[in-house]
């Protein structure tokens, strides 16, 4: 088994030389990888108050993601994604490259979520060239428990994973 070095800053690149970002070893494996997507769960800070990003398609609330495709790493595919369902190009994997992986849906994908803080609060939606339209409706910055009411059942797993990984307490649901 190959191992190689990954750069997780804006640069996205795989390298092996010095590099100044945060960086991670990852094993290269020959095994193919089963049908997967790989997002992120974007977060910010705003009056000390922790803001989750959230993309509408249609009525449905999700994290930026998308399909992680052959050769490509799931992380890699997850930062591609951020960048162009968001525009978003300054997020920071503070709390590592730690993932949660979702049931299988969409006839058995599996989705693996990572976690990363943006200092931006401006997110465009642009035009994505393979259909001409952006695939999202609107992106929102909302709060945990907004986040939890407005995603499927899918991913409330996911919105407490990440709560309880950031601030290392668990995120009670509302009542009723």
């Amino acid at each position: 088994m190959r191992r190689e070095r990954i750069c997780l800053r804006s640069c996205f690149w795989t390298h092996g030389g010095p590099c100044t970002g945060f960086v991670y070893w990852r094993r290269m494996s020959t095994v193919p990888p089963k049908k997967m997507s790989a997002g992120v769960v974007i977060v910010r800070v705003v009056d000390r108050k922790l803001k989750f990003l959230l993309l509408r398609a249609y009525r449905n609330w999700d994290f930026p993601k998308g399909v992680v495709e052959p050769g490509e790493e799931p992380i890699e595919a997850a930062m591609r994604e951020v960048r162009e369902e968001t525009t978003l190009d300054d997020i920071s994997f503070d709390w590592g490259v730690e993932f949660l992986e979702t049931g299988p849906y969409a006839k058995g994908k599996i989705a693996r979520y990572y976690i990363a803080r943006s200092k931006a609060e401006h997110v465009r939606l642009p035009v994505n060239p393979e259909i001409g339209v952006p695939e999202h409706h609107e992106a929102r910055w909302v709060d945990a428990q907004t986040a939890l009411n407005i995603v499927s059942p899918r991913l409330k797993p996911v919105v407490l994973w990440a709560y309880k990984r950031i601030t290392g307490t668990a995120l009670e649901p509302a009542p009723g």
